[in-house]
């Protein structure tokens, strides 16, 4: 890494390569910041905003492990992993988001998310544990059910009053937008979204921390096989915390040492953004080689003939 002043910097080139040769090309900013909100390293702007989409799971979940709902239904790590996840629908994922509802008396037919194509319930959705978990709020508060995905419906003002807090701004100045799934989702800065996972890392606060433990201990229900945020979890064995977010958005903690990277790649792309992650990984000594190449060989060694390549690297600030 380089040495700067500056929060606006070059931003990271993805290229992909067949048999060598130059065929695409992705643009990428990334930020690092520490728990108090620093930004240390930069490759692009830390002030770039984004939507932050399914990476704000593991803080929609603050509104299950803050209010008692928890302990009222007996709820366990499995189940607040699969709050914070983006599955893909397995007979097990799908089991363990009926679990969150069977335990808190909630009948499957409140879910408001979509079926999935070829599938036949809400419960496959990749988002179905998130929502489970705030009507499983709503059960326990004895708040509405019907209007639960609306901004103004008190699990959803819930939700951002606990991002305010920790990002130490007023609730009402957030930028909030319809996610895929129907719930709220928000316009966040990379410094922003950093931050965030800066502080879920950091150990400083117990509801943070059971979150941290749910997906680190049960990678398999954040994602599933093959996903990058399981597989990267799987490896590292505790030490870092990963949630992807759709067009482009990847966020990952140090845990225990109170800093977060957030990566935004500028057309969406999914295949450069893990790419990224792993090479920024690595520059910053989070990750071993050793781990380093087993994640390539799904993330940039894409095929025979096509691998990813990264260029460039974050300046210090």
């Amino acid at each position: 890494m380089t040495r700067g002043k500056r929060t606006q910097t070059s931003q990271l080139e993805v290229r992909l390569l067949r048999e060598g040769i130059l065929e695409s090309i992705h643009q990428v900013q990334a930020t690092v910041c520490d728990h108090r909100g620093r930004v240390l390293s930069v490759a692009g702007g830390a002030d770039t905003a984004t939507f932050v989409r399914s990476a704000l799971k593991p803080f929609q979940a603050l509104a299950v492990t803050t209010t008692g709902t928890l302990e009222r239904y007996d709820l366990t790590d499995l189940d607040l992993a699969i709050i914070c996840s983006s599955h893909q629908g397995t007979i097990e994922q799908a089991r363990q988001v009926f679990n969150v509802l069977w335990r808190c008396d909630i009948d499957p037919s409140k879910l408001q998310c979509p079926t999935p194509a070829n599938k036949n319930s809400p419960l496959q959705y990749n988002c179905s544990g998130k929502h489970a978990g705030m009507l499983a709020v709503c059960q326990q508060r004895n708040w509405p059910m019907e209007s639960y995905l609306q901004m103004k419906h008190p699990v959803q003002q819930l939700i951002i009053s606990k991002v305010a807090e920790l990002l130490a701004m007023p609730a009402a100045e957030f930028i909030g937008a319809r996610d895929d799934c129907g719930a709220p989702t928000y316009l966040l800065q990379l410094s922003q979204m950093a931050t965030l996972y800066a502080k879920l890392a950091s150990g400083d606060s117990l509801d943070l921390e059971r979150i941290v433990r749910a997906m680190t201990y049960h990678p398999e229900m954040v994602g599933g096989e093959g996903s990058f945020d399981t597989e990267l979890m799987r490896l590292t064995a505790g030490e870092i915390v990963s949630k992807s977010g759709a067009e482009g958005v990847q966020c990952i903690g140090r845990v225990g040492e109170g800093m977060g990277l957030a990566i935004k790649v500028n057309d969406g792309a999914k295949r450069a953004k893990y790419a990224v992650a792993i090479h920024l990984l690595t520059q910053m000594g989070w990750i071993s080689p050793t781990i380093a190449e087993t994640l390539g060989e799904n993330y940039i060694s894409l095929s025979n003939v096509k691998r990813l390549e990264v260029i460039g690297e974050m300046c210090m600030v």
